[in-house]
């Protein structure tokens, strides 16, 4: 199973970084929320949970290990933060400027 998430999370971060290469601004901010879910995937495969098993470690008392579900809901948050703030931001750039390609809005030629 760790196998498979590893392969999501690679795609995931290519997927990313493709869309982060890209010259539209909302490209860009997709690019960046798979950026997120990317690293919050990781972050829950460091929690180090075996297929089949209860969600306890194995030293007595038995309990949980709250980490990685605390980093992944901090992290969630800040990335929908985040999200919201740049997709904001690229709207207004898109109502002031009256284009999104970032080459435009660089002065550069396409």
């Amino acid at each position: 199973m760790e196998l498979v998430l590893i392969g999501v999370i690679g795609v995931l971060f290519g997927c990313g970084t493709y869309l982060l290469l890209q010259h539209h601004l909302l490209q860009v901010v997709i690019g960046l929320s798979l950026y997120s879910h990317a690293a919050n995937l990781s972050l829950m495969l460091s929690g180090g949970l075996e297929h089949g098993s209860p969600p306890l470690l194995t030293s007595p008392p038995p309990y949980t290990d709250p980490l990685p579900q605390a980093l992944v809901l901090t992290a969630i948050v800040i990335s929908f933060g985040m999200t919201a703030f740049a997709m904001v931001l690229a709207f207004r750039t898109r109502q002031v400027c009256d284009s999104n390609d970032i080459n435009e809005l660089a002065g550069g030629e396409e």
